[in-house]
């Protein structure tokens, strides 16, 4: 057993006993209900921090191709609309308005979008163009993304692989020592950019999407009219966001409920 194996389960044992590992609730429930409770072994500051190296080393690549904000017009659009939807992450957290929000399209055929821990969000052209997206429409992917950052979906899963893989040092993580900001950085990057989330993740961040989009005035139904896109575009290669969104006939039922579910508050934002 070598020694860094060693530090991993020496520190893991001790974080356990001095509640390293912590039960937290992250968002308000808000009016579809979400509150499942969640356990993380990382801060969120630890997360965070990562995330926004993970971020700037996608847009440092990107701008080095000239993929950045190659449209003003696009850029301009996608900006606006997020814009809409995060005074209205307030319902679910009241600290989420004044994270240091930011929202950049890359030009790619991929059909894909995401947002990092923090608020760290990226569109690909592909996405708008080979869907044709409306602003509802857009919406709805910005408020689903924006929903796995609320919940801290990233935090939770980049804590899972830290305590299941020992991808990275614990004991670096605990300690401050060591390749932790580099490390976690890259775990950040795979579980919110390449790796699959859970249907219960999903799930969370149907419900919180549609409800953003309600509260910023955009029309719930367009995350239904979404996924039914999603499904067409498949065939037999699916995009990489569906590839790692999942969806089905059974989602886009759920998605009905939740948008009807919401209607109310899309009627009040429209009124004012």
């Amino acid at each position: 057993m070598n020694e860094r194996r060693v530090l991993f389960l020496l520190v893991l044992c001790g974080a356990l006993v001095v509640g390293g590992c912590k039960t937290v609730q992250t968002t308000q429930p808000g009016a579809v209900g979400v509150e499942r409770r969640q356990v993380m072994l990382l801060s969120s500051a630890q997360v965070d921090q990562a995330a926004g190296q993970a971020y700037q080393k996608t847009l440092q690549t990107a701008a080095a191709k000239g993929t950045l904000n190659r449209d003003p017009a696009t850029l301009t659009r996608v900006r606006a609309v997020a814009s809409h939807l995060v005074p209205a992450t307030a319902a679910f957290r009241s600290d989420a308005p004044a994270w240091q929000w930011e929202v950049n399209v890359i030009t790619s055929p991929e059909v894909n979008a995401w947002c990092m821990p923090g608020g760290k969000i990226a569109v690909y052209t592909g996405i708008l163009d080979k869907l044709r997206l409306s602003d509802a429409e857009l919406a709805a992917i910005l408020g689903h993304e924006i929903a796995h950052a609320l919940r801290e979906h990233g935090r939770e899963r980049t804590s899972r692989q830290v305590a299941q893989n020992a991808v990275i040092g614990i004991g670096a993580v605990l300690l401050g020592v060591g390749q932790l900001g580099q490390d976690l950085a890259g775990v950040v990057a795979d579980v919110t950019v390449a790796l699959p989330n859970s249907r219960e993740h999903e799930r969370e961040a149907d419900r919180i999407g549609v409800e953003l989009a309600a509260r910023a005035g955009y029309d719930p139904r367009a995350a239904i009219t979404l996924w039914q896109k999603m499904q067409q575009a498949g065939g037999r290669s699916p995009p990489q966001f569906l590839s790692t969104h999942p969806s089905s006939q059974s989602r886009i039922e759920d998605l009905q409920g939740y948008a009807a579910q919401v209607m109310p508050l899309y009627e009040s934002a429209r009124r004012q």
